[in-house]
Formats: C-alpha cells, structure tokens, sequence
C-alpha cells in the first residue's frame, strides 16, 4: 500500500489528476491515508471532475487533522469544504462549514494562512452586497494574512478580491491591473492548481462585468493552454463555461459557443446551480441570432424560471416576429430595472435599436444618449462601439447620413479590432446604408456585401434576411416531409384533434390519419407526443 501512495504522490506532482485519484483511493478505502494525502486526494478529485469524491475526502481531511489536534490545518480543510459547496450553490451545508472553520480559527489563536482564506468569503459577500469599502477592507486583510504566512495561494486570492473590490469601487484601471497581477502568477505556475482554475475562471467573469472583452479573451486563451498542460483536468466548469460561451459567440466561434453553452447547463443542473439561468439565457441567445425562435424562446423563458432577466434577448426576439408593441413594452420595463447593473448597456442598445422599430426617434435618441454617458470614462473598448452604434443608428433615422456613416465606421472599426465578426458586420450594414443614402450606391454595394458573407457564414439568417429585405427563411422540412404533412404536424403540436385538424385544414379525417401515419413513419415516431417534441426541436411551429 505504501507504493501505492508514493505513486500517487507523484503522479499528483505531475498533475495527472485522475491518476493521482485513482493510486491514493484505493489505500484511502483501507484508511490508510494521512491528512497530508487525503488533501491530495481531494485536490486530484475535484480537478478531475469527481466533485462528491472531493467533498468526502475533505471531510476526512479534516477530521485527521482535528484527531490529530492541528486545528489550523483542520480549519483549512473546513475552508475548502465549505468553499467548494459555496461555488456549487449548497449554500446550507457551505455555511456550516464555514462557520466551523472561523471556531478552528479561533482555537488555534486566530493568526493562520485559514484566517485570510475565511475573509476572502467575506469579501465576496460584500462585492455581492454592493459595500466596496468594505470588500476592500476584506481584501487587504487577506493580502496582509498571505504575506505574514508566506502563503503564495492566499496572496493569489487576495489580489484577486483586491481587484475585484476596485472594480466594485469603480475604480476600474486600478482594479484591472490587480487582477493581471494575480494571473502573471497563476500563469507562471506559481500558484497551486486548485487556486488557479478558480482565480481564472473569477479574473474572466469580472473582464466580461467590465466588458473588457479583449482581456477577458487574452486570459480565456491562457486558461485554455493551461488546461491543455493538465491532460487529465475537467477544465471549465459551470458559470466559467458560461463566459467562455460568451467570449466564443462574440468571436464568430458560433457551433463552439453552443457546446460551451450547452456543457455548461448540463453542469450547472445537479446539483441546480444559481448560474444555470445564465447558461440557459446564452443558449437562447444563440439560438435566437441563428433564427431558432422556438428553441430561442424556450430558452429564455427557462432562464427567467431560473431567476435570469430573459431581455434584451426576449425583447429582441418580439422584434425579429414583428411584435414591436410587445418588443417596445418589454424594453421599456427591462431598462428601467436594469440601473446600476451590468446589463443596463446592452438594455440600452436594445432600447435603441426597438424604439428606432417603432419610430419613435426621441426614445432611441434618449436611450443613446444614457448609454454614451455609461461609457464615459469607463476605458470599455466594447461599450465604445455600443455607443458609436446606437449614434449612427439614431443619426441615420433622423435623416443625417452624413453624421451617421463616421459613427459607423466607428463601430465596426472597434468591433472588428476586438475580433467580433458579428457587430462588425451589423456595423457595415450601417455604413452601407449611410452610403446609399448619401448617393453612393457602388460604395453601399461593397459594404453590405461584405456584411451579407460574414451573416451567411455564421449562419446568422435573421440578419441576413433583414439585409436582403425578405422574411426570415425557415430551415429546410426536415425527415422528407411534404409542406401539407408539415402544417398536420403543426396543428399536432398545438394539441388538436384529428376532427379538428380536418376542419382547420379542410380535410377529411381519413386524410388527416393518412398524413399522421405518413409522419410517424418517415420521422420514426409513435406517439402525437413524440410528434409534438418532434416540431418544437426542429422550429416547425407557426
């Protein structure tokens, strides 16, 4: 057994997490393992994916080192328990943990490495609760407990809650530079890998609050190096999936920002996660630019289920039906709840791209002009964009094609620096139209051909249907059905009977049985409940 843990220590030195795993395992089921090992074991448990298996050997962790009268290293282990359950949501069990780690704290005479690991929750909970100061105060004690310690994870952690506490601060140049100071030392190898997955994925979820989506690619980019080191890693999880979702979608990656999305969700569902509104939120958006309006709109009513805003993407979604009355009640309602939250700029843009729908210019002049001033001083290449869009949006409308068309080549200039092929291209259909109007049909011409080829190669039919001025074009019948087997399938999904199917399509039932018999066979469906799932997967319904 003793080889069994020495190749176990060393193949956790090596990072081969599910290796290390599965060496010290075996011995731990014996109860053989010290506390030192069973950290290993947890540590290697929970980077190869096996997450209860962590939690139980942090329990025994913990309770070798209480036995052991180590109540320092018993209040670490209560730190990683209670943490970990806290990142899962388990906010119950976390806090009971935590609560027993602060007792430990205590015991062993308050000034230990645990000690600055405790007020990194507390500084999360003030950034949660909106108190900057005293998040800032929280993370200075953390800083000061590393350096006392010598402790190269703690110190980690604390210029992370450093940085995330001027961000809250408003403070956004200085917060930023902490948090690249915490990754220089993450991506050097400095810090433990436990601590490093969770400083990355927290560094990338406050670039996207920032908007800094340059950064927050830069270092999604390292994280993806980094995971590739580490064969056996389950990299990326939860609400991290969801952001490098967002990163992928912005940078064209469409088909790879869905699986993201979709990994993400099925993560973040068992246990429930408070993240997974978020996750089923991006799936509708994808959905939606693509033209799924079916899947789109289930998925947005899903986020909101799970306590997730579905606008703008709901709001824009009325929009691209023709509902502008409900797409101009939804963004109406969804900016004025959106103050002071990361949301409120792409409200705004929304807002100014429906009530330019609606005609009504001042709404959208007015909904510019908050959104120009959320930019100011922000250093926010992204909002910079938003801004010189929604400008040359309202200038266009009010007939000044000469002040919108620079405003536009505004906006596509910084969308394309920031690698985003999508808003680029919806910035060149500006430009385009600015063009024409001005009388330049040759220039117009090149523009929105240049943004038509971008739409069609991410398959951004919406788009691609507004720019050639013709209705959204619906995928292809799938399965070999006719057109009529398709509207009998239709009216199936919307729960009618076969007397009623006649009716409406003014058909006999014997028909009607005919074509349901024709659709169960080519689709390989038995049932009209299979049939109804059937025409919701594949946007069937009208």
């Amino acid at each position: 057994m003793t080889g069994a843990v020495d190749r176990g220590r060393e193949a956790f030195a090596r990072q081969a997490w599910a290796e290390a795993h599965a060496l010290l395992a075996e011995p731990d089921e014996r109860g053989e393992l010290a506390g030192e090992d069973l950290e290993r074991l947890a540590v290697a448990a929970h980077l190869a994916g096996r997450d209860d298996d962590s939690v139980r050997a942090w329990e025994r962790a913990h309770l070798a080192w209480t036995a052991g009268g180590d109540a320092a290293r018993a209040a670490l282990c209560a730190f990683w328990l209670g943490f970990g359950l806290l990142l899962r949501g388990e906010g119950a069990p976390a806090s009971g943990w935590l609560a027993r780690a602060e007792r430990l704290v205590a015991d062993a005479g308050g000034d230990c490495a645990a000690r600055g690991y405790l007020r990194v929750v507390a500084c999360m909970g003030a950034i949660d609760a909106g108190d900057a100061a005293t998040a800032g105060a929280a993370a200075a004690e953390v800083v000061a407990v590393a350096r006392r310690s010598d402790d190269r994870e703690l110190l980690a952690f604390g210029l992370l809650c450093s940085g995330e506490a001027a961000l809250a601060a408003g403070e956004v140049a200085g917060g930023m530079r902490l948090l690249d100071e915490a990754m220089v030392a993450v991506a050097a190898g400095e810090v433990a890998p436990l601590v490093a997955g969770i400083v990355y994925c927290a560094v990338i979820e406050a670039c996207m609050a920032a908007y800094d989506l340059r950064r927050a690619a830069q270092w999604t980019a390292a994280l993806d190096r980094w995971c590739a080191a580490q064969p056996d890693l389950v990299p990326y999880r939860g609400q991290c999936l969801v952001h490098r979702s967002q990163v992928l979608l912005a940078h064209g990656a469409w088909a790879d920002a869905r699986s993201a999305a979709e990994r993400a969700e099925e993560h973040l569902s068992e246990p429930e996660h408070p993240a997974l509104g978020t996750a089923l939120h991006q799936r509708g958006e994808l959905h939606r630019l693509r033209g799924e309006a079916v899947e789109a709109e289930r998925a947005y009513r899903a986020a909101s289920r799970h306590g997730v805003e579905p606008a703008p993407g709901l709001a824009l979604l009325r929009l691209a039906q023709g509902q502008v009355g409900a797409a101009v009640a939804a963004i109406r309602r969804a900016v004025g709840e959106s103050r002071g939250q990361f949301t409120h700029a792409p409200m705004l843009a929304a807002c100014v791209e429906i009530m330019l729908a609606a005609h009504d210019l001042d709404a959208a002049r007015s909904a510019a002009q908050e959104l120009t001033a959320l930019a100011a001083g922000a250093d926010a290449p992204l909002l910079d964009a938003l801004v010189a869009y929604a400008a040359g949006a309202v200038a266009l409308a009010a007939g000044d094609a000469a002040g919108a068309l620079p405003a536009f080549r505004r906006a596509a200039a910084g969308w394309r620096d920031l690698g985003m092929p999508y808003d680029a291209a919806r910035a060149r259909v500006g430009v385009g139209r600015a063009c024409r109007a001005l009388g330049d049909r040759d220039a117009a011409d090149l523009e929105l051909a240049a943004a038509a080829a971008v739409f069609e190669e991410l398959g951004a039919r919406p788009a691609l249907a507004e720019l050639r001025g013709g209705p959204v074009p619906r995928p292809a019948r799938p399965g070999g059905l006719t057109a009529r087997e398709c509207e009998v399938l239709c009216q199936v999904a919307a729960g009618r009977t076969d007397r009623q199917i006649a009716a409406a399509l003014v058909i006999s039932e014997h028909t009607v049985g005919r074509h349901l018999q024709n659709i169960f066979s080519k689709l390989g469906l038995s049932s009209r409940a299979a049939a109804t799932a059937y025409a919701y997967e594949h946007d069937l319904v009208r």
